[in-house]
């Protein structure tokens, strides 16, 4: 990053939200917008396949569907090159939204120099945030919520850290977000990420992934990048931070294709979990490429950049499910399913499940169509999205 930026930073690390107006989104388009941009900071078609020798029709997920007809119908393709603020003034016409997401890319990118410049010990990762020394993780966590606040456009905000509603004083959208993915490896310099789904209203349970007007991710790694997927616009948006502190649109991805690439989380289960045992004793014999680092955040979002491969995160009798579905689960399965890929806890997609509780945990694969299939079949015997293909067939 510029110097400038650096030096910016490393001040107040909430100032440049208080100067944000709850107007600044009015005119013509939200490219126009007065946002700081300080410098520091299923339908089914007839392509065939084969799985396990046996030819099946291709799929497009029902989210990339719904997106695909959205965009021809109301809105304009957005262009590589284009600023956050151009692309979001494509992507959607609710301006609230656009700003909301607008002001969490102005947290990621502070986010993203005070990971990068954070003290390691023994114990934690810390950095300043105004007068205190935080670890970093809940430095993050403060900064996100200092960014819903200062949108005016979020009700309810929640995250792992803080997993009871905090009032933001706006109204328009809930969020629920992971604010520092993986920060028990910040100290081994692998990458890192957040994560956040945006719903609609005031309730972030009694709802599903589907629900999401917007999910994101924030990376952390040798590159700074913010990934969006919008309901109902196509594809899943990857957006570079520039030396010059703006985000720009760099990459959309829009099918997940076949391929050899897998990320196995949660080994620990094969101990007790035969038939994962099986599950990865295939990919090895069938001799895929192991890409894992052991944060969810890269090993998902090497799957929507590589535009193949797939996540698994599986349970046993004595390994219980740990990802949350409303802080990680739900929204980077919009992040997939907008990109053309597949999502699955063995019986259902992810974005199907209804969150209960904030603290509702679920085991999980994101992938390609045959991939998900694969993983329902070798889990659970059948699969439920073999049997949506081979219905559409009839």
């Amino acid at each position: 990053m510029a110097t400038t930026m650096a030096a910016t930073a490393a001040g107040s690390a909430v100032s440049s939200f208080a100067k944000l107006s709850s107007s600044a989104v009015a005119g013509a388009g939200v490219q126009n917008a007065a946002f700081p941009r300080s410098a520091a900071a299923t339908s089914l078609g007839g392509k065939a396949s084969s799985l396990y020798g046996a030819s099946m029709p291709y799929a497009r997920n029902a989210v990339s569907v719904k997106a695909s007809s959205t965009s021809r119908n109301t809105l304009t393709r957005a262009e590589l090159g284009d600023s956050l603020e151009e692309f979001l003034a494509k992507a959607t016409t609710d301006k609230n939204l656009a700003r909301l997401l607008v002001c969490m890319g102005e947290a990621l990118r502070t986010i993203a120099f005070k990971v990068r410049t954070a003290s390691c010990g023994a114990t934690a990762c810390v950095n300043t945030f105004g007068d205190e020394q935080l670890a970093v993780d809940m430095l993050a966590d403060k900064l996100l919520f200092e960014a819903l606040r200062h949108s005016h456009v979020c009700k309810y905000a929640c995250s792992e850290e803080e997993p009871i509603l905090q009032d933001m004083e706006g109204e328009g959208f809930s969020v629920a977000f992971d604010p520092l993915d993986g920060s028990s490896i910040v100290d081994t310099n692998f990458t890192v990420g957040t994560i956040f789904g945006v719903w609609p209203g005031d309730k972030l349970t009694g709802i599903t992934g589907r629900d999401q007007a917007a999910s994101a991710m924030g990376i952390y790694g040798p590159r700074t990048t913010y990934v969006v997927a919008i309901n109902g616009f196509p594809g899943t948006h990857e957006f570079l931070l520039m030396d010059d502190g703006k985000w720009q649109h760099v990459k959309e991805t829009t099918e997940i294709k076949e391929g050899k690439l897998f990320s196995p989380g949660n080994l620990r289960a094969t101990f007790d979990n035969a038939d994962y045992e099986k599950l990865i004793n295939y990919y090895v014999s069938e001799k895929y490429t192991l890409r894992y680092t052991g944060g969810m955040v890269p090993d998902v979002n090497q799957i929507i950049v590589k535009e193949r491969g797939i996540f698994t995160n599986v349970t046993s009798p004595t390994t219980k499910a740990k990802l949350r579905l409303l802080f990680e689960v739900a929204p980077l399965g919009l992040l997939i399913e907008n990109a053309g890929g597949y999502s699955s806890d063995g019986k259902q997609s992810v974005l199907d499940k209804v969150v209960v509780n904030t603290d509702d945990r679920t085991q999980v694969a994101y992938g390609s169509r045959d991939e998900i299939i694969r993983f329902e079949e070798t889990l659970y015997g059948d699969s439920r999205l073999k049997a949506e293909l081979a219905a559409a067939t009839v």
